[in-house]
């Protein structure tokens, strides 16, 4: 089994920042993508940052200069810093990674539980 846990959201006054973590746990013989999604209430569930299969990543516009994502192999890890904070970046975000089991298996699709950013004065 794998699970994907996430951690570091919570309340934060508009311009402050938060740094989130996902750590993958579990049977890993690869992850072939870890990226943080993120859903506003009432909106649908949308990418926020990635890692994309050449290496390199990708910000939705909306967060481009004001989050990095950055990632730590050795850990199955990735990391959202979150700088500059808008109350319109208020949303549960969630990890989400896809990860083979074995090299017999195919990858599959894991999402974490999801951690609350309130950004609010």
């Amino acid at each position: 089994q794998v699970q994907l846990v996430e951690s570091g959201g919570g309340l934060v006054q508009p311009g402050g920042s938060l740094r989130l973590s996902c750590a993958a746990s579990g049977s890993i013989f690869s992850i072939n993508f870890m990226g943080w999604y993120r859903q506003a209430p009432g909106k649908e569930r949308e990418l926020v940052a990635a890692f994309t299969s050449g290496g390199g990543t990708n910000y939705a516009d909306s967060v481009k200069g004001r989050f990095t994502i950055s990632r730590d192999n050795a850990k199955n890890t990735v990391y959202l810093q979150m700088n500059s904070l808008k109350p319109e970046d208020t949303a549960v975000y969630f990890c989400n990674a896809w990860i083979r089991g074995s090299n017999r298996l195919p990858a599959r699709d894991y999402w974490g539980q999801g951690t609350q950013v309130t950004v609010s004065s």
